[in-house]
């Protein structure tokens, strides 16, 4: 059984570049407007953080905006994740610009009292936003996908009442930030984790729901479409040592790609469909949570989300929530 889960990272650019009504409300509101004619529900994970600083410093008059689109989000049923890249928290804005605090860009790296901080502070954010005092997230995703070190940001969030995780894509590595996921290739489609999220745990502290990815020949990345989006981002300075380390990322046969639906073109994502589709006749009783990502901040191709919403229509493939696919998966690990 397949279920289909569609998030979307809701955000600017990591350097807080970019306006929010470009770069996130206008691309969000043409996506709920698409969703609901399906009659269908996406994830947005909400990047707290930035827009809290945003407000804070009237950096940008959209901000309001976008604070009630977040609440339209939640009255028309569609389940905010939590997303944060806490180098925005100890940020300054400054003649226009923002100067983030890359000290803190891994929430991971951080002391187990600062990641405590950082996570109430943008939970709490998320319910003073949406008046609801007891709001917490189903899930999380962290920034640039860092959930490594593990542990104690696991237990963080496990405490605060978050139960699911979905930072990893099986085969991900960085060498800049050692982010190595290539040992969750071993793992099945879903796994309960306490130490390392890449090994499954049975009394573990969060689910994981990977992002859907795919071990491909490298030359599959260059892409028109990836290309372009590349181009389109700010350019950051490279030391040597940046550039060095991208190199050996990239210094492989195979490379994950990820289920992308802003990056990928429409005939990319259903190929990949397929091949789950194929696995889902051989072996129809295993549940296969397929999460696809996407950006806001990349979301400019509206025909290929159209085009695959009637795939997984044609398909007969049911999209679902975190909330839906926690419940069948603790229930079948449960079982074992």
């Amino acid at each position: 059984m397949i279920g289909f889960i569609f998030t979307i990272d809701y955000e600017i650019y990591g350097t807080g570049e970019g306006s929010l009504k470009e770069l996130i409300y206008d691309p969000a509101a043409k996506l709920i407007d698409i969703f609901l004619k399906h009659n269908a529900r996406f994830v947005p994970f909400v990047e707290v953080a930035e827009l809290e600083l945003i407000e804070v410093n009237t950096a940008d008059p959209i901000i309001k905006s976008v604070k009630q689109q977040i609440r339209d989000f939640h009255n028309n049923g569609f389940e905010l994740g939590l997303h944060l890249h806490p180098q925005w928290y100890n940020g300054r804005y400054e003649n226009g610009k923002w100067l983030l605090d890359y000290s803190e860009y891994n929430l991971c790296t951080l002391s187990r009292e600062r990641i405590a901080q950082i996570v109430d502070r943008s939970i709490n954010y998320l319910r003073q936003l949406l008046g609801v005092a007891d709001f917490t997230p189903l899930s999380f995703r962290a920034g640039n996908w860092l959930l490594q070190p593990t542990e104690m940001a696991a237990e963080v969030l496990a405490e605060r009442g978050i139960k699911v995780d979905s930072s990893v894509f099986k085969g991900g590595l960085q060498y800049e930030h050692k982010l190595d996921y290539r040992a969750a290739l071993r793992n099945g489609h879903y796994w309960e984790f306490k130490e390392d999220v890449n090994i499954p745990h049975p009394n573990g502290n969060l689910l994981e729901l990977p992002i859907y990815s795919q071990m491909v020949p490298i030359w599959k990345m260059f892409t028109a479409k990836r290309i372009g989006l590349q181009r389109k981002a700010p350019s950051s300075v490279q030391t040597g040592r940046k550039n060095l380390n991208r190199f050996l990322d990239k210094l492989r046969f195979l490379y994950p790609l990820k289920l992308d639906f802003c990056r990928m073109t429409a005939d990319e994502f259903s190929t990949m469909i397929d091949m789950v589709i194929k696995e889902d006749q051989e072996s129809p009783a295993v549940f296969r949570p397929i999460v696809a990502i996407g950006h806001t901040k990349d979301l400019v191709d509206f025909e290929t989300v159209e085009s695959v919403l009637s795939y997984l229509n044609r398909a007969d493939i049911s999209l679902t929530t975190f909330s839906n696919a926690y419940q069948i998966c603790t229930n079948k690990l449960l079982r074992r």
